[in-house]
């Protein structure tokens, strides 16, 4: 599994040759002019934190580079051409939640790197990265080559668009805007039955930690996934908030693991599949007040921590289906 975007990282740009191949090409601009008549209801007007983009067109060729773009494209019937597989799936570029819904299989197009030329020789329609970085040289990068589509205006935290705001803005685009709001509507019923059935999750405090590459640290809201626990009804720990300075995520060394203690603690492995092992056994993590009094939640299967990382209305639904039985468990012990 690709970690996936994280505070340390930060985008590298592509080089020269990118450039040369974007001139040669005689790229698009910023807009996209319609070839005859357009189609009900374009064109749209869409607002994003780079400033408002024209779509001129039902967009034909769709090139989904944000996180989830492409799961939330095809929740709205649309087949991307090409994809960003911020997961490390392989193949398809989505979740199993989502592959059985492409008719064939997009090109692959780079995350915090795009490819520039794969992206250019798909001669895309628009750019979706509704979910990103949030970074003006990401966009310049890839404006160039068709309309690019990123984060609402309203934006903050990078990667901090939610699932509602990727799910509208998506629609918009392609527009299916009527189908948008349905799967934004089903979600939100489902969370509010679930807070109904589970009324006592609004007592309780939550955090949200994950292990890769040797190192702990804590998602704060912002994020999917603690977005995805704070619509069940927790209340997330406010200290770790403070820690993330306004990311939505935040490094913790082993003196500061205990910040996870909370009534519920939530952590997942990243990468190595025999991680899940190591959290269950390591002494740091099992040393903290909620993994004693048995309130230690590690998520040990690998599609599951995909779902709950996706972020898209067809992952989040999945992975509901089973991190909910999992944390009344947990709860119940």
């Amino acid at each position: 599994m690709n970690p996936g975007p994280s505070a340390r990282l930060g985008l590298v740009a592509v080089g020269a040759a990118s450039a040369v191949l974007l001139s040669a090409c005689g790229g698009p601009g910023t807009s996209s002019e319609p070839s005859g008549e357009a189609a009900e209801g374009y064109p749209v007007t869409v607002e994003t934190l780079f400033g408002d983009v024209e779509i001129a067109d039902r967009p034909q060729n769709v090139a989904a580079l944000g996180w989830s773009d492409a799961e939330t494209a095809l929740a709205l019937g649309v087949q991307p051409v090409g994809v960003a597989d911020w997961q490390g799936y392989g193949g398809a570029g989505v979740g199993p939640w989502a592959a059985d819904l492409l008719d064939s299989e997009p090109t692959q197009l780079g995350t915090m790197e795009p490819n520039i030329e794969a992206i250019a020789s798909l001669e895309p329609d628009v750019i979706l990265d509704t979910r990103s970085d949030n970074s003006q040289e990401r966009h310049d990068l890839l404006s160039p080559v068709a309309p690019v589509v990123g984060p609402p205006p309203e934006v903050e935290v990078t990667y901090g668009t939610t699932w509602q705001q990727q799910t509208r803005q998506v629609a918009q685009v392609v527009g299916e805007e009527e189908r948008g709001e349905e799967l934004v509507t089903e979600l939100e019923g489902r969370f509010e039955e679930l807070r109904a059935e589970n009324a006592g999750f609004a007592d309780l405090t939550i955090a949200v930690g994950a292990y890769f590459d040797g190192q702990y640290g804590a998602y704060v809201p912002g994020d999917t996934r603690v977005d995805v626990l704070t619509e069940l009804g927790f209340e997330y720990k406010p200290e770790l908030v403070e820690m993330a300075d306004g990311a939505f995520y935040t490094d913790l060394s082993s003196e500061l693991v205990e910040e996870l203690d909370a009534d519920l603690t939530l952590v997942f492995p990243i990468g190595d599949a025999d991680t899940a092992a190591f959290l269950d056994e390591d002494p740091v993590l099992q040393g903290i007040p909620s993994a004693e009094a048995g309130r230690l939640l590690v998520l040990d299967d690998p599609e599951l921590v995909n779902a709950f990382s996706s972020g898209s209305t067809l992952g989040i639904h999945h992975a509901l289906d089973e991190i909910v039985p999992l944390i009344q468990e947990t709860l119940e012990d």
